[in-house]
């Protein structure tokens, strides 16, 4: 019987120092419509970017057949804005294609890390399709084609 007791008193002992806790689930007031099903839900907004352009050059003069074609990239498209880079002969050329808002034409003009320079105009005919023609500090003359 001394167990008995024994596990007796445990018990009113547990029970006493025991609490019940009441925690709401829904914090927020049933009148705020907003609140009602958004619970574990986060909204994060999301920024697109677009995928970069293609810009191919083809040689249009003799001294650009001499150097051949070059591939470069306009990225980071965005409001009419994005940089051009690409490399050709060793030279690394890096600068900027913009376009007024609402226009189809646009200019890019990138620097070499060699003191060569390009000036492309250019058009687009399409969100993703567009040609132009570029002038080097050399006098190479390119056609370029611009696709996404």
């Amino acid at each position: 019987m001394l167990k008995l007791s024994s596990l007796i008193a445990v018990a009113a002992i547990g029970a006493s120092l025991s609490g019940c806790y009441v925690v709401p689930l829904n914090q927020y007031s049933n009148t705020n419509p907003a609140f009602n099903h958004a619970q574990g839900t986060a909204f994060v907004p999301i920024t697109a970017v677009r995928p970069p352009f293609a810009a191919r050059l083809y040689p249009s003069n003799e001294r650009a057949a001499q150097i051949g074609n070059v591939a470069g990239m306009i990225s980071n498209p965005e409001h009419g804005h994005g940089e051009f880079s690409f490399t050709v002969g060793g030279e690394s050329f890096i600068g900027e294609a913009t376009r007024a808002p609402n226009s189809t034409k646009g200019v890019a003009n990138a620097s070499g890390n060699r003191g060569g320079f390009v000036r492309c105009d250019y058009m687009m005919s399409s969100a993703n399709l567009g040609t132009g023609n570029c002038q080097f500090s050399n006098g190479a003359q390119y056609s370029m084609h611009i696709s996404q």
